[in-house]
């Protein structure tokens, strides 16, 4: 259990990393935004002053999540770094309908200005910028198991394509489109939507004790092959942040003893460790009667 906090706080460092990322890219997008007349721009950049808040939501639900279990809250406070994730997608599904609102505007009431060549030459780094952080943050939630950090990678990625896509549209508008600039405002809109729902169905999944049934079905593959396992009468699992718990009910010999079907537990909590990572797993042992 102590290498999961310890893998919280490597997932805090992660969170920082974006936000001071977002930090930059935000007033970068926005003051080139602004001075190039560039819709798009602008709403990446107002896009990116969001992931500072879906961020710091993160860093707050990982920090919440290193608190250890206390009276009322027997199996640690590790689903906090799971509802950080859901704030996070909310704030990103409210932030992108708004620049979609505003995109749409734009295009209704479209004036035709074609925005500064500046304003493309800059999506580019931004977009190259981000991708970076994106492979730092996902090396690391992968390794560590971390939801919420994981939701910070997936965000990244999205700004990293919303960017390159605003930096088409302003490219297009230098050669006689630009109409193309507030629509590209208008999918980099969709796009914010898409990767916030994508979180919150993610993360909401997992705090209504959803599980994947083929892992489950994984799982319990591997628990029939423990020597002395007569069958699998049920295996229920369910992510508790970067934790998963498991409950498990298998059948061996009526004629085993207590100590020998105790063996069997052993060597199964054993397997799932080394086989799967799960070290919170309560195997119940029955009579194959």
């Amino acid at each position: 259990m102590d290498d999961k906090y310890e893998n919280l706080k490597i997932a805090e460092k992660g969170a920082r990393v974006s936000i001071l990322a977002y930090i930059a890219l935000a007033i970068f997008k926005l003051v080139v935004g602004y001075l190039s007349k560039s819709e798009a721009l602008m709403a990446d950049g107002l896009n990116n002053t969001t992931d500072i808040v879906a961020s710091l939501a993160v860093l707050i639900g990982l920090r919440i999540s290193r608190k250890p279990a206390d009276e009322n809250h027997a199996y640690g406070h590790f689903r906090a770094e799971t509802i950080a994730s859901l704030v996070a997608s909310l704030i990103m599904i409210v932030v992108g309908l708004n620049v979609l609102y505003t995109a749409a505007k734009s295009i209704i009431y479209f004036k035709g200005e074609k925005p500064d060549i500046v304003a493309a030459i800059t999506a580019i780094i931004c977009a190259i910028a981000i991708y970076f952080v994106y492979k730092y943050n996902k090396k690391i939630a992968v390794k560590i198991n971390s939801a919420g950090l994981m939701a910070a990678a997936k965000d990244n990625l999205s700004d990293a394509w919303v960017s390159v896509g605003t930096s088409v549209g302003i490219f297009a508008s230098q050669f006689g489109f630009p109409w193309i600039d507030p629509l590209a405002a208008v999918i980099v809109g969709i796009l914010i939507i898409k990767t916030g729902w994508e979180i919150f169905s993610e993360a909401s999944h997992n705090l209504s004790d959803g599980f994947e049934k083929e892992e489950l079905d994984n799982i319990s593959k591997s628990i029939s092959t423990v020597n002395g396992v007569k069958s699998i009468k049920s295996v229920r699992g369910r992510a508790h942040g970067n934790v998963i718990l498991l409950d498990v009910i298998v059948t061996v010999d009526s004629k085993l003893t207590l100590v020998e079907g105790h063996s069997i537990t052993v060597e199964i909590e054993k397997m799932l460790i080394d086989k799967f990572n799960i070290s919170e797993a309560i195997v119940h042992v029955e009579p194959d009667v």
